[in-house]
C-alpha cells in the first residue's frame, strides 16, 4: 500500500502515537511485521579482531583529544572556571551494517563518559551491529532506521528513551530528519550522502583517482565526487578545492599534497597515494562522521568534545563584586535594566 509521506510528517506522526508510529513506519520501509521497536539481536559473522582493533584506534585518539578545565583570576576577586561535562545521553544512528560507523559514535561517548549510549540502525544488517555492540559493551541498540529513529531518539517512546543528543551519518531523509528535530535537541551535524574531491598533480596515476572516487560512490547513488587538476596557479586549486568545502579531500602528487596545512574547509583531508579515505573509514582512529553539504565552512567532524559541554563557573569576593560596580551600571545603565544595574550594590 502506497503512502503519502514527508519527513516532516513522520517525524510528527512519532511524536503523535510513539511506538506504534515507529513499528508502522519500520513495517512499511522494511517489510516488517512489529508492534513496537524490537531490540536488535547479534547475530554471527562478525569479525571481531578488525571491529577491537578500530575501535581501540579510536579509543586512543579520541582518549587525546580531551580538553582542559581552565581555572583563571580575570581580576581579585574575580574567578572564573570553564569546566568540560559529558553528555548524560546519546543516540548513535547507524546506517544498515555499518560497524564501522558504531564505533566512530558509541567508542567516543564512551570515552567521554557518557552515562546512555542508544543504539538505533536498520534491521537490516542490525545483528552484525548488534554483536559489535556487544563487543564495545554497549546494550542498547534498536533494530529501528530511518526518519522513524529520529524522531523516537529526539522525543522519546513508551519503548525508546529520549536523548540529549543525536550523532552518526544516514540518508539524505536521515539528515533531513536530524535538521529538522535539531530545533528540540542537539545535533551533530548533517553527515551523508558522501562526498569526494581528489587533487592531482599532472601524471599522477589515473587509477589511484578513480579508486578514491569509486570507493565513495558505493556509499549511494547521491554520492559526490570531484577531481581538480593542479595547474600552473597553486592558489587556483586550493581556491577550487575550498570551494566544495567537501566531506573527503585526497591530495595526490606532491604540489597537490604541500596543500595540506592550507586546507581549511574539508571534513577530513588525506595526503598522498598511501592514505586511501577508506583506511579514516575504518583503521587509523580518525573520526569518519564528517561534515556534508557544504557544512565543513563552519563545523568538523565528530570528536571528544562532541559528547561533551562546558559550564562556566563564577565565583566574586566582596572586594571584586565592588571593583565591577562601574562596569555593571554603566552597562545596565545604558540598556535600561534597572534591577541588573541594583545587583550590583549589596
Amino acid at each position: 500500500m502506497s503512502r503519502t509521506f514527508t519527513v516532516q510528517s513522520i517525524i510528527d506522526d512519532v511524536r503523535a502515537r510513539g511506538d506504534e508510529a515507529v513499528a508502522d513506519w519500520s513495517n512499511y520501509f522494511d517489510g516488517g511485521d512489529i508492534t513496537k521497536p524490537e531490540r536488535a539481536v547479534a547475530g554471527p559473522g562478525l569479525p571481531t579482531e578488525a571491529v577491537v582493533a578500530a575501535a581501540d584506534a579510536v579509543r586512543r585518539w579520541h582518549a587525546a583529544q580531551r580538553p582542559v578545565d581552565i581555572t583563571m583570576e580575570v581580576n581579585p576577586g574575580v574567578v572564573l572556571e570553564r569546566r568540560w561535562k559529558p553528555l548524560r545521553s546519546v543516540g548513535v544512528y547507524v546506517p544498515k551494517g555499518l560497524v564501522s560507523s558504531l564505533i566512530m559514535g558509541a567508542v567516543p561517548a564512551q570515552v567521554a563518559g557518557v552515562d546512555r549510549i542508544v543504539v538505533c540502525t536498520p534491521p537490516s544488517g542490525a545483528p552484525l551491529v548488534a554483536a559489535a555492540a556487544e563487543i564495545l559493551g554497549i546494550d542498547e541498540v534498536w533494530a529501528v532506521g530511518g526518519v522513524q529513529a529520529i524522531a523516537a531518539l529526539a522525543y522519546g517512546t513508551a519503548t525508546i528513551g529520549a536523548v540529549d543528543k543525536i550523532v552518526g551519518p544516514g540518508s539524505g531523509p536521515v539528515n533531513d530528519a536530524k535538521l529538522i528535530v535539531s530545533r528540540d535537541v542537539s545535533i551533530d551535524l548533517p553527515a551523508g550522502p558522501s562526498e569526494i574531491v581528489v587533487v592531482a598533480d599532472p601524471g599522477v596515476e589515473e587509477w589511484i583517482i578513480d579508486q578514491e572516487v569509486a570507493s565513495q560512490m558505493e556509499h549511494g547513488h547521491d554520492s559526490k565526487g570531484y577531481v581538480v587538476r593542479v595547474g600552473d596557479n597553486l592558489d587556483d586549486a586550493l581556491e577550487e578545492l575550498e570551494s566544495y568545502a567537501a566531506e573527503h579531500v585526497f591530495l595526490l602528487g606532491e604540489r597537490a599534497e604541500s596543500l595540506a596545512p592550507r586546507v581549511r574547509n574539508a571534513g577530513a583531508v588525506f595526503v598522498g597515494r598511501y592514505s586511501p579515505v577508506p583506511s579514516g573509514d575504518y583503521a587509523t582512529g580518525g573520526n569518519h562522521v564528517l561534515p556534508t553539504g557544504g557544512f565543513s565552512r563552519s563545523t568538523g567532524g565528530l570528536g571528544l568534545e562532541s559528547f561533551m559541554k562546558t559550564v562556566t563557573v563564577q565565583r566574586l569576593t566582596k572586594e571584586g563584586l565592588e571593583s565591577l560596580v562601574p562596569t555593571i551600571e554603566a552597562l545596565a545603565g545604558i540598556e535600561g535594566l534597572a534591577n541588573h544595574k541594583a545587583t550590583a550594590r549589596r
